[in-house]
């Protein structure tokens, strides 16, 4: 079967019939076939983004159909999101084209009755829509060309545009901003409700933008095998743009399409991983010194622990826990690629870890969260969330930062971490844990970062604002007692 249509349409059934989660339903479509990049690339976008834009679609569905979307037969509904994503996102495909797959889709899997519903909606949703180039038709406000595996891939990011696009203009939308932007830019309420209470209505809208744009990729530099400017060099031979970002020394960001990873220059020789900006800050953060004994608490898939490494010169002893051991393979594989000789792999977990009381120079932890600064990063992830399970990841991470804390040495250092920018998993953890501990404080940082930290001492990436994911840090120091 060669029909990336039909491939996007099987996968996003696993999606909606068994709530798999986007990346895995995609690989194993892919398992199933054999497809040409560029047809990869298409069913990739039509996958991710469907899912992504799923309430946006579901609108229009909503107000072009005598049924709303949840009353649509499942499978049809899902041939529907195909069709509307194609006309309202992807200019780089005919509108008749789209309309015509899509007709043909449905005719394919049972659904020839209703075929010319498919048609009707979908042209009529094409009356709606302003003329754009290069196929005059489709309005697309955040468009990008297909690109592979969201963990894989990187875009120039556009110029925010602000607003309804294309057929949005013509459907009425709510008045009440929290409803509008959720519809427009696809995400539940209760985040935008979020966002707008800690940064207000604009930024709220350029932050989604930002979510819905594909994820850029960063490599750290590995200075134990390699130069910035040899990886830079490297890289320019194989036609590959880098930007440098400042007050990073050893990151690297990647511009436009890459191919596949493993096939990148310097990979197998190690000279370099991926790791994102803001989880270099991290480490920086933490500041590992040579000689010293650190603990990484929940370190798979190992960026950090590595990154350790990489800033201890390899020297000293770094314990990498985690209770998952299949991450915990994933993180050795990449400390062997990296030649790393410091890193010992614990397995188990860290709040069962007596033996590890008074230990550590220094303690990491990057505490298990909900993910909601990486939402470009994971497709459905803005679906699976929900008031209720940031309570339960917030208590989660209390105990967990309350055990890592008894890892510490008199007047040593932890770092809590979180590639999440709510609140209850950040600062509400920070602050109950210095309520309970007086002999813990905040040291803000001493190293010119990227990001100015708060006037409290954490530093918060605001993708929107700093062009790296979302994160939450923040450095406490434990006081010697007398």
């Amino acid at each position: 079967m060669q029909n990336p249509r039909q491939i996007a349409f099987l996968a996003l059934r696993e999606v909606h019939r068994r709530g798999a989660f986007a990346d895995a339903a995609l690989d194993r479509a892919f398992s199933n076939s054999q497809l040409n990049d560029l047809d990869r690339r298409l069913v990739t976008e039509l996958v991710y983004g469907s899912v992504r834009r799923m309430r946006s679609i579901d609108f229009i569905i909503d107000k072009l159909a005598t049924k709303k979307s949840s009353q649509q037969p499942p499978e049809l509904r899902t041939i529907l999101h195909l069709g509307l994503y194609q006309l309202e996102y992807l200019n780089q495909i005919p509108p008749s084209a789209a309309v015509n797959t899509t007709v043909q889709l449905a005719k394919e899997n049972g659904f020839s009755g209703l075929s010319s519903f498919v048609n009707g909606l979908l042209r009529e949703y094409t009356r709606l829509t302003p003329p754009t180039p290069p196929c005059q038709g489709g309005a697309k406000s955040v468009a990008n060309s297909p690109q592979q595996a969201e963990t894989k891939t990187t875009s120039n990011s556009p110029p925010y545009q602000g607003g309804a696009g294309g057929g949005f203009n013509s459907l009425k939308l709510p008045e009440n901003p929290v409803q509008r932007l959720g519809i427009i830019h696809s995400f539940p309420d209760w985040l935008i409700e979020l966002w707008i209470e800690q940064i207000g209505e604009t930024e709220t809208e350029q932050l989604c933008e930002w979510f819905n744009q594909s994820p850029t990729i960063d490599l750290r530099i590995n200075p134990l095998k390699s130069s910035i400017a040899q990886i830079e060099a490297a890289f320019k031979t194989h036609n590959i743009s880098t930007s440098r970002i400042p007050q990073l020394p050893q990151a690297l960001r990647l511009n436009g399409s890459i191919g596949a990873i493993q096939n990148l220059p310097g990979y197998s020789e190690g000279w370099w991983t991926i790791q994102d900006s803001s989880a270099q800050l991290v480490t920086h953060l933490l500041a590992p010194q040579p000689g010293e004994t650190i603990i990484d608490a929940c370190a798979a898939p190992g960026g950090k622990t590595t990154h350790s490494a990489e800033l201890m010169q390899d020297e000293g002893t770094i314990y990498a826990c985690d209770k998952t051991a299949s991450r915990l393979k994933k993180l050795k594989e990449n400390a062997d690629r990296l030649q790393m000789k410091s890193i010992k792999i614990h397995t188990g977990d860290s709040r069962h870890f007596p033996e590890f009381v008074n230990l550590a120079d220094r303690v990491l932890l990057d505490a298990p969260c909900s993910g909601l600064g990486t939402l470009h990063r994971r497709a459905d992830a803005r679906w699976r969330h929900t008031p209720e399970n940031i309570q339960t990841q917030s208590q989660l991470q209390s105990e967990l930062l309350a055990n890592a804390a008894t890892f510490v040495k008199p007047g040593g250092v932890l770092v809590y971490a979180t590639c999440t920018i709510h609140p209850l998993e950040n600062e509400t953890v920070i602050r109950s844990f210095l309520d309970s501990n007086p002999h813990w404080q905040i040291e803000p940082p001493t190293i010119d970062l990227p990001v100015q930290p708060s006037p409290e001492g954490w530093v918060k990436v605001w993708p929107h604002r700093h062009h790296m994911d979302g994160f939450f840090m923040v450095r406490l120091k434990q006081l010697k007692k007398n």
